[in-house]
Formats: structure tokens, sequence, C-alpha cells
């Protein structure tokens, strides 16, 4: 099976324009993403998809593959399928790997348990979820609702399921996604929903068409850096 892991990253951002060439620590946020997923030894190939020349030229200096793409994109997921179109092993590939440019502290575990999940052939999408225990009214926190056999329901950034009575779990989605090469170019070719435009939440695209996705559990919290204040606490996170 050959997996490649793709790392989308655009350079405007509304709430931290520039965040992937932002320094953590000694090392561009980018790059902290893209040696922590090629350190892994999960991936046959792992490659930065950008808009941004800018991008483009340090992912170069510090030695790592990267593909110039369309500035027109809405989505990541759009972004992985152009970079994806380029290749000249296309054909080769199995599953591919959305892991977002602002997750510099992903890990080997997480992304293991993700692509285990494709050792059942009808698995076609899987993401990861972490269970929440503060800040579940957070509304910059995306829930997560599954089914017995963890199969997602319903995407949120609201409560979900609201608590009336019973005791009740709540997962936080953590937004690494892997898909069959099919699964993904055909994501792509379907149009945007009410439920999506409505939540901002791509993966809802999946879900209103009767598309699957299969949710991991895993310990990792995901440590997206989405605003100046996520920065302040990756660097904390980074000294410990």
């Amino acid at each position: 099976m050959k997996v490649i892991a793709i790392i989308p990253a655009r350079y405007e951002s509304t709430r931290f324009p520039g965040k992937p060439l932002v320094k953590l620590g000694t090392k561009y946020i980018i790059q902290h993403v893209y040696e922590r997923v090629f350190d892994s030894g999960l991936f046959d190939d792992v490659i930065v998809g950008t808009d941004d020349q800018r991008i483009f030229e340090t992912i170069n200096k510090f030695g790592g593959k990267v593909v110039l793409t369309s500035r027109q994109h809405e989505s990541g997921t759009d972004r992985i399928a152009e970079v994806c179109k380029k290749l000249p092993y296309l054909h080769e590939v199995d599953i591919v790997v959305n892991v977002q440019g602002d997750e510099p502290f992903i890990s080997a575990e997480p992304l293991q348990k993700l692509l285990y999940a494709f050792k059942e052939p009808e698995i076609e999408v899987a993401s990861l979820m972490h269970r929440l225990n503060k800040d579940i009214e957070n509304p910059n926190i995306v829930k997560v609702v599954c089914n017995k056999d963890n199969f997602a329901l319903y995407f949120s950034h609201s409560i979900i399921p609201f608590k009336r009575s019973a005791h009740i779990e709540y997962f936080q989605h953590i937004g690494v996604y892997a898909f069959r090469r099919e699964a993904l170019f055909r994501f792509i070719e379907l149009p945007k929903g009410k439920l999506e435009e409505t939540e901002k939440l791509e993966q809802l695209r999946l879900l209103e068409n009767g598309i699957k996705i299969k949710m991991i559990e895993t310990e990792y919290k995901g440590i997206g850096i989405d605003t100046p204040k996520d920065l302040e606490k990756a660097e904390k996170l980074l000294i410990k």
C-alpha cells in the first residue's frame, strides 16, 4: 500500500496572516509539521502544497518537498487534490493523508492509528478525535458525535449532543484526514451543501453525500495554531 502525506499551507489567513512562516522556537511552524511527518517514517512521500512563493522558497531551503498550487482553492482538501494530480506516480497511490500545516506537534502515534483503519477495505475516509474534558462550550473547538461503530454522525462548533440528563462523553475533532485516492477525487467534485455552508466545516460535505468518515480516537490533543495566542501556548509546550 503506497501512502503519502500532503501538508496544505497558505500564507493568507484571516486570524493569523503568514502563519506557516512564523517561528516557533528556532524553526518555522511549517517546518515543524513537515519534519515530524517525515520523521514518522510512515509515508512513501511527504509534500507541502502551497499557493505562496515565500512558503515555497522556505520549504526548499530546509530541504523539504513542495509543490506550488493555485490561489483559488477554498479548502486544504482542494489543494492536496491539485498536488496529487501533479504527481507522476499518482496511479500507484492508495492513501492520501492531509496533515494541517498548523499542527507542529503532530506525532507518529495518531498518524499510525489513522492509517491502520484502512486495513478494513470498506473505509474510504478516516479522521482523528480526542476526548474533550474542558472548553466544551468553546465554538472554536469542533465537536464530533459518532455512531456505535465510530463513524461520524455530525460535526459542529456547537455543543453536540446537548446534555439534558445522561452522562455523555464529548470528542474534539482533530483535522487530520486520510482518504483513499478515489474518495479524495470524488470529494472535490461534490457541491457544497447547506450544512457545510452553515458550519463552515468541509467534512460535512462528505456526510451530506452519504460518504462515511471513520473516527479514530487518539491521545493526541491537536495543538493547532490559529491565532497569535495559540502560538504563545505552543511556545510554552515547546519548552517543556
